[in-house]
């Protein structure tokens, strides 16, 4: 019987650990799931139950901690209610005392905060002639006695009596001026029959004016001066009417534009813009440029040199096409192949 080596064994051990190694990833390669998910289902599994177990386990500290809250305020419902309870039989008892043995009349500075004491006060004075208005108590004023309203309607009605008084007697004054004014003219018999012609133009006569009422002549004199304002007043808004249809504002006129720092230069709020004569003078400039540099580059060319002129020609072609759709060359416009090259690949 042969006697097993360590070195045997120890090979046999690495032979079947290598077995093991193969019979397991066989078993993960040949497990359609296995290879699809490309993961641990055990490990997995174990996980899932950890998890599990842990919720579980916060769940009932969660009830244990709410059944405990719950308990708790319970309990502090039950004390404050009885607090309550408590701070109003105390607030009974106080004010029941109170009401029995600190009334408010049987304190010694009732007389302090007595609601009623204005009402059992004496007045200030009785009569003008009180013993109590002294100088210093300032309870007696210049108008500020006890016969002030008596008095008052009485200096009303004073009062009334001169100012029907002061119309009378304007009344009368004015009746005085009517009859001198219906009297004088019958007297003179250069007076006009008609005063309405004052309005329109009227010059009184020397005549008139010295037969005429002194309130009278200066109607009249007022009313002509208000005609002639008024006609000078109208004259004036005609000529400010004038003066802005006709002046440079409206007008336009180009010399308004004009610039003192000299004659090429223009005040930029007042300039209109160019006249239909200068932009026609621009462009003739420019059609004048442009026969002369056609003229000088035909100079250029000999005679006999057809191919060179014809590429000068060329060239020059080409320079004013590109100058020309320079906008256009330079400008981005996105197309369908600009969004198209994106998400082309996995990576």
């Amino acid at each position: 019987m042969a006697v097993a080596q360590p070195e045997d064994l120890q090979q046999d051990f690495n032979q079947a650990k290598r077995r093991h190694a193969e019979l397991c990833r066989q078993k993960r390669i040949f497990n359609a799931r296995n290879r699809i998910i490309g993961g641990d289902t055990a490990a997995w599994d174990a996980q899932v139950r950890d998890q599990k177990i842990r919720d579980a386990t916060e769940r009932a500290r969660h009830e244990a901690f709410a059944a405990e809250m719950r308990q708790n305020d319970k309990t502090m419902s039950v004390l404050e209610a009885r607090a309550r309870s408590d701070r109003r039989a105390r607030c009974r008892a106080v004010q029941a005392f109170q009401q029995a043995f600190q009334r408010p009349e049987t304190r010694r500075e009732f007389d302090l905060s007595d609601p009623l004491a204005l009402k059992k006060d004496l007045p200030a004075r009785q009569s003008d002639n009180d013993v109590r208005n002294t100088v210093s108590g300032m309870q007696k004023f210049m108008g500020e006695d006890l016969n002030f309203p008596e008095r008052k309607r009485l200096q009303e009605e004073q009062n009334r009596e001169w100012s029907l008084q002061q119309q009378r007697e304007r009344e009368a004054a004015r009746a005085g001026q009517q009859r001198a004014g219906t009297t004088r003219p019958r007297a003179d018999p250069s007076f006009p029959r008609q005063a309405a012609p004052l309005g329109s133009g009227f010059a009184p006569s020397p005549s008139w004016a010295l037969t005429c009422p002194s309130g009278e002549r200066d109607a009249a004199e007022s009313a002509e001066r208000r005609i002639q304002e008024k006609k000078q007043e109208q004259e004036d808004n005609m000529a400010e009417l004038a003066n802005l249809l006709h002046g440079d504002l409206l007008s336009e006129n180009p010399q308004q534009a004009a610039s003192a720092r000299g004659p090429q230069r223009v005040v930029p709020d007042r300039w209109k813009g160019m006249s239909q004569e200068q932009l026609d003078q621009i462009r003739l400039a420019q059609k004048q440029q442009v026969q002369e540099k056609l003229l000088r580059l035909g100079s250029e060319c000999p005679e006999g040199s057809g191919r060179f002129s014809r590429g000068r020609y060329r060239l020059l072609l080409l320079f004013v096409l590109r100058k020309l759709s320079m906008k256009e060359a330079f400008t981005n416009y996105h197309t369908e192949d600009y969004f198209s090259q994106f998400n082309t690949g996995s990576r």
